[in-house]
């Protein structure tokens, strides 16, 4: 997949099968989208491209986007386009001047210029320009005098999947890992660096490693203990994860702990990939000290059960 972060450095193509959205989350219905524009292109001989946008627009035009949580950042969707086989990704930074485009100028001079679409493939209620005034139906009354066709997805076909980047982040705040992962398609992944912690793991005998997110926008989900399997230099470990207070040591600030199985390496300053697989359990203030020992037996006796 050839990336470009620009549209100065992409070369205009003679055949784009074209697709364009933030894509939070990459999830199975925008992979109902992207599955539709690569069998386009088989038919028609052309190259798909994915237009997406960096920042987040909400982060540009919005008063709320201090608050913004984001499925995936911009790493994890390269990763993820690439997997599934689109031939041009091109990302284009969103900036105050990018959003007050005109529908038109939007189309002429970056759909039909730059990237030479001939067709293009949107979801349904997909909006674009200046103040989102450009739409389907603009695009069906307009296209053919600029050259190319639209498609639509049709509202029923991603409805009877039930999927939204909305669903899944509330499934997520909940507590409802399955239920965001079967939307998803895939687990859901945390990626960050290692740091010091305060290394009480190692004191009770479940040393952990404390994940530091690589970006602040990621959404975490809801507190708790998890089932996870973790990536660190290109190996698979299972374990179990931690996130929220630690209440039972007084703790205030909220972290993110990785006790992984059969691990036994200092990691400090390691990147580590956290694919979440089951929610264990809310996170709970105990007693004493031995009674969460006790607990975190009991947990890693089910993440092991999960995994039989």
């Amino acid at each position: 997949m050839n990336i470009y972060h620009s549209l100065d450095s992409f070369e205009k193509l003679e055949y784009g099968v074209v697709t364009s959205g933030t894509f939070d989350g990459v999830h199975l219905g925008h992979k109902k989208i992207l599955s539709r524009l690569r069998e386009i292109s088989e038919q028609s001989g052309g190259e798909t491209v994915v237009l997406t946008f960096w920042p987040h627009p909400r982060m540009v035009v919005s008063d709320d986007s201090q608050g913004l949580q984001l499925l995936s950042t911009i790493d994890e969707k390269i990763e993820l386009f690439s997997e599934l086989g689109i031939h041009h990704l091109l990302i284009v930074p969103f900036t105050r001047a990018f959003s007050e485009l005109s529908c038109h100028e939007y189309i002429k001079e970056i759909l039909v210029e730059k990237i030479g679409t001939k067709k293009l493939v949107i979801g349904y209620d997909h909006r674009f320009g200046r103040n989102r005034e450009g739409s389907f139906e603009f695009l069906q009354e307009n296209c053919a005098s600029y050259g190319f066709e639209v498609e639509e997805i049709p509202r029923e076909d991603i409805e009877d999947l039930a999927i939204s980047s909305s669903r899944i982040r509330k499934a997520l705040v909940t507590g409802h890992i399955g239920e965001a992962n079967g939307l998803l398609g895939r687990p859901y992944t945390l990626s960050g660096t290692v740091v010091k912690g305060k290394q009480l793991g190692r004191t009770i005998g479940f040393p952990t490693a404390n994940v530091h997110l690589h970006e602040s926008y990621k959404l975490i989900p809801m507190n708790g203990v998890y089932v996870i399997q973790a990536t660190y230099d290109g190996e698979k470990f299972k374990g179990m994860l931690n996130i929220g207070v630690r209440p039972t040591v007084d703790g205030t600030m909220r972290t993110i702990e990785a006790n992984l199985f059969e691990f036994d390496k200092e990691i400090y300053g390691e990147d580590l990939k956290l694919e979440l697989l089951h929610y264990l359990r809310p996170e709970q203030k105990f007693e004493s000290l031995d009674m969460l020992v006790r607990q975190i037996n009991i947990d890693k006796e089910n993440s092991r059960a999960y995994f039989s």
